[in-house]
């Protein structure tokens, strides 16, 4: 995340919802049907977000699932998937409660349990959860939307942690799948985030596409960053992976898609400037002001 393509990546994958808001895809699928198709600077061959410190990975994981917190553009935590939650007074015991009407994709509700296994296979594979399970009595949640983390002793970058956007994100998973040892891959693609992965037309090094998640509830609050409401606008997101530059570069200038719209391509940077181009690589202020909701908002003329 030190350099400004990196963050730029990350906001166009993590923000596909407000990005596609501004009109941009094709009615490819059916006449009520909205597409949104990207051309990504990397493949995605690795779909397990704790597998592999990938950007692809990550940015593959930001559309399928959702993290307890999210930073906003000034790098402060806040509420994600929690709706609530508490400090003790000697603030060893942390008590969240999960917002309202969250479902992973199969249907099932998100539970503290769910919540609880999947920060512990974070806790195993990341270097800031692993310095947190040092310092953990205990974690506990069941079927409700309750769960508690009790700490040995205080550790005032917990809240920081839950919300980290990368390398690697506390992403949430069914309990089910979160058991499944760190050092292996899960086998689904189920999260409870604004997105579902289609499997089935998965083509790796290619092809990976997203459908909306119809039962998804965005939070109120505007899109700050990773934190906020992520409002999908879309019905359908390909994101399509061309290994030759040359080749990005010219369906970019000539919307060679199906039915697809012509972007500028130094607005979201997935492939290099021309030549010609006088384009340059945004500095690191200029990447930190590269939050969700302004990433990608004009696209060119047919």
């Amino acid at each position: 995340m030190a350099h400004g393509m990196t963050r730029r990546q990350f906001a166009v994958a993590a923000s596909a919802m407000s990005l596609a808001g501004f009109g941009f895809g094709a009615r490819a699928q059916g006449a009520d049907q909205k597409t949104l198709r990207l051309i990504m600077r990397n493949d995605l061959r690795v779909l397990d977000p704790m597998w592999t410190t990938a950007y692809a990975t990550r940015n593959h994981a930001y559309m399928v699932f959702d993290t307890l917190f999210a930073l906003d553009s000034k790098f402060q935590p806040h509420p994600q998937m929690v709706g609530d939650y508490s400090i003790s007074p000697d603030k060893l015991v942390y008590s969240f409660t999960l917002r309202d009407e969250l479902k992973f994709h199969d249907g099932q509700p998100v539970r503290g349990a769910d919540c609880v296994a999947s920060l512990k296979r974070w806790m195993a594979r990341d270097s800031l959860g692993q310095t947190l399970a040092t310092v953990i009595d205990e974690m506990t949640g069941a079927d409700d939307k309750n769960f508690t983390i009790r700490l040995k002793e205080p550790f005032p970058l917990l809240l920081a942690g839950l919300a980290k956007v990368s390398s690697l994100p506390p992403f949430i998973m069914p309990e089910r799948l979160a058991r499944t040892d760190a050092f292996q891959q899960v086998t689904e693609t189920v999260g409870s985030g604004p997105f579902k992965f289609v499997s089935e037309e998965f083509q790796p090094g290619h092809k990976a596409v997203y459908v909306k998640n119809t039962d998804y509830v965005p939070r109120d609050e505007p899109p700050s960053w990773a934190s906020g409401g992520k409002v999908v606008k879309v019905d359908r997101v390909e994101w399509l992976y061309l290994p030759e530059y040359s080749t990005a570069a010219a369906d970019l200038a000539t919307a060679s898609w199906t039915g697809g719209k012509r972007l500028r391509s130094t607005s979201f940077r997935c492939s290099p400037p021309t030549p010609t181009s006088r384009s340059k690589r945004p500095t690191r202020s200029a990447a930190r002001r590269c939050c969700v909701s302004t990433i990608c908002t004009r696209p060119s003329t047919m």
